[in-house]
């Protein structure tokens, strides 16, 4: 989440009267994240997000996020929808940007996980996983492997200006997993972005799972593997949790059976995982406007995770 379109009290407040969502008390931005505005917004009747799609998410998109909410709150899985307005949209229009209120949520997103939390949070996965296989659309994973080559070339020369080894590591990276990127696991709709700060807890309980807005049709063991590679780690990526790291993977495995040619791909798509954060963290580092109101986040953070993950010493953890 993050601010980089401004709502005036004007226009929030003519924006919710198409709601049956009571009146006006005050909003405020949400500064974490990179991707879309996004406002917490009280009401006479309670809380609420608002959020403007930015320009990475494309609007032919948002029927595809609201049906799968749909669908997954439908399965009893603790995700928020878009609410409907008078007139039965779920889709609007706000300060030239499409724009919906969604759902709030109680609980708190844990800043370094407990292996408890991160148990919980490998069953809520699985939980997500198996209520999406009867999900009938599909979206393109438009940050997949084809796009890394792109990011890569967008950055160009400022790569080395975040750090001198960054740019030899990200095109040695590319060629091993162009060679290397298993394309016949099972696939499911995926989350693709399941951070932490994506997770809301209730002590060592998960009561919801938000922003979907890199859902896609992608394999399962590579959301598994974004997962641990969002979790497992301290924030800057120099330490690795190994009792997160067993709770997390069990917490899955112990609810949906991951097969063989899975568990022997984890390496890879961890690898993977981690080179898709640090180039889009990368790109986002060179290009975020100087007035967003927005957190960079450290690139080199996701760079030393995937350090780890070349070594090979280090494939054991998903055996």
């Amino acid at each position: 989440m993050a601010v980089y379109t401004q709502v005036s009290a004007e226009s929030m407040a003519r924006f919710l009267a198409r709601y049956d969502a009571g009146e006006l008390r005050s909003f405020k931005g949400i500064a974490e994240g990179v991707e879309n505005s996004n406002y917490l917004v009280e009401t006479s009747t309670g809380r609420f997000i608002l959020t403007l799609y930015e320009k990475r998410v494309d609007p032919a998109d948002l029927p595809f996020f609201m049906a799968l909410l749909d669908h997954l709150a439908d399965k009893g899985l603790p995700v928020p929808r878009a609410i409907k307005d008078k007139d039965g949209q779920q889709l609007q229009k706000l300060e030239g940007r499409a724009a919906c209120l969604i759902e709030f949520l109680e609980g708190v997103s844990v800043t370094q996980p407990l292996p408890e939390q991160a148990l919980a949070t490998g069953t809520a996965l699985a939980d997500l996983h198996s209520a999406a296989e009867d999900f009938s659309k599909n979206r393109h994973n438009d940050m997949g492997i084809e796009s890394w080559h792109e990011l890569s070339q967008n950055c160009g020369d400022s790569l080395a200006d975040i750090d001198a080894s960054l740019s030899g590591l990200v095109k040695s990276e590319l060629a091993y997993l162009d060679a290397n990127w298993p394309r016949d696991l099972p696939q499911s709709v995926i989350h693709a972005d399941l951070f932490p700060d994506n997770v809301l807890m209730i002590d060592n309980n998960v009561t919801g799972l938000i922003d979907f807005y890199f859902s896609c049709t992608d394999s399962r063991a590579y959301d598994l593997a974004v997962t641990h590679a969002a979790w497992c780690f301290t924030s800057d990526g120099k330490a690795f949790d190994r009792d997160v790291s067993n709770a997390l993977i069990n917490g899955y495995r112990d609810y949906f059976r991951q097969s063989e040619a899975e568990i022997y791909a984890m390496p890879v798509l961890a690898r993977g995982a981690a080179l898709r954060f640090t180039l889009s963290r990368a790109y986002d580092w060179i290009n975020t406007p100087a007035d967003a109101m927005v957190t960079r986040k450290d690139p080199m953070a996701f760079a030393r995770r995937l350090e780890f993950y070349r070594n090979p010493r280090n494939a054991v953890i998903f055996a």
